[in-house]
């Protein structure tokens, strides 16, 4: 029998600023970069009643930490739910569960800004976002960690929601926010274009891209999901968070496979790669670039163990008891 902490979404709501999560899920993907391992993304479908159940996990061992995601979407709830069982990796003890809903916005929104700080030019000040709800929230307060932002043009289908959302990030941010009418007046002359949708059909046109564009796209979690358009991909230096996620479940990457405008060896590199210097990242001024972003278990492992810590400093949570299989097998 061992003690482990549990931590509710209250628990760890405000426990870490955004440049923490990003540091820490900058660490995760240094150690996959050298080798570290990590899994797509596995997902059962449900029909009746329609839902999803995913699960997702990596081991960073200079961490010492192991975990990942499992979470249910739809069902009867028709909500998500989303836990984060971490383990020592060391000893292979479990260590804390997670409520993760709190941290979802934010170990995801780290990811993106790494993803961003690897791949965008440092002199990028003018940021477009595609999207407004709670990833969107997330993507943008990171991408400010990595980047002198000035400028940011938001749009989303509803008009209501596009203009909260520029009014909540005026007061939040230093950067000016606004929102228009169009996607294609977001992305145009924006130096970063971050696109946060379940969008199953392109949001923007590639083709309108300037010459030294980054964009990061977080939908791109599902072969039906297709975020970017075939133009963004094959002109693009294109980076995943796992090059075998790429080719498993990335939409808009399968799309272009499937249309011929590019094939597997299109993918340069993993994040991971380039944050660990193995493959390099932006390497002119024109390069346009994607970080293709559809959730690992390395931004969850490293956000859940940063933290795991700073709750056991500040004597957080409570705990819960686990048996190991010799005792529940044997009954001693």
């Amino acid at each position: 029998m061992t003690e482990t902490l549990f931590l509710t979404s209250d628990d760890v709501a405000g426990l870490a600023g955004m440049d923490e999560f990003v540091d820490a899920v900058r660490d995760g993907y240094r150690q996959r970069g050298t080798g570290a391992p990590a899994k797509p993304r596995t997902t059962l479908v449900n029909d009746e009643p329609a839902g999803m159940l995913t699960g997702y996990s990596a081991i960073l061992p200079e961490t010492g930490a192991m975990g990942g995601y499992m979470y249910s979407a739809g069902f009867g709830a028709g909500d998500a739910w989303f836990m984060t069982p971490l383990f020592d990796a060391e000893s292979g003890q479990p260590l804390a569960l997670i409520d993760g809903a709190s941290m979802n916005p934010f170990k995801t929104g780290a990811a993106g800004a790494v993803g961003l700080d690897a791949l965008a030019r440092e002199d990028a000040t003018s940021l477009a976002i595609i999207g407004s709800g709670a990833q969107a929230r997330g993507q943008l307060k990171a991408a400010v960690t990595v980047r002198d932002i000035e400028t940011v043009s938001v749009f989303s289908p509803t008009k209501e929601s596009r203009e909260s959302f520029a009014a909540e990030m005026n007061e939040a941010l230093s950067a000016s926010v606004a929102a228009v009418a169009s996607s294609a007046a977001a992305v145009e002359d924006a130096d970063i274009v971050i696109t946060a949708t379940t969008a199953s059909e392109p949001v923007f046109d590639g083709d309108i891209l300037e010459d030294g564009t980054h964009v990061t796209a977080m939908g791109q979690y599902h072969p039906e999901k297709s975020e970017l358009d075939e133009t963004t991909i094959e002109r693009s230096k294109y980076v995943p968070d796992l090059r075998e996620r790429a080719t498993q479940d990335a939409g808009s990457f399968l799309a272009a496979l499937e249309s011929g405008a590019v094939d597997e060896d299109h993918i340069h590199a993993e994040l991971g790669e380039v944050v660990a210097g193995e493959k390099p990242g932006r390497e002119s001024e024109d390069e346009i670039t994607v970080f293709d972003s559809g959730g690992t278990g390395i931004e969850t492992v490293a956000s859940a163990y940063m933290l795991y810590e700073k709750a056991t400093a500040e004597e957080l949570g409570s705990t819960i008891s686990l048996s190991p299989a010799s005792e529940a097998l044997t009954g001693e």
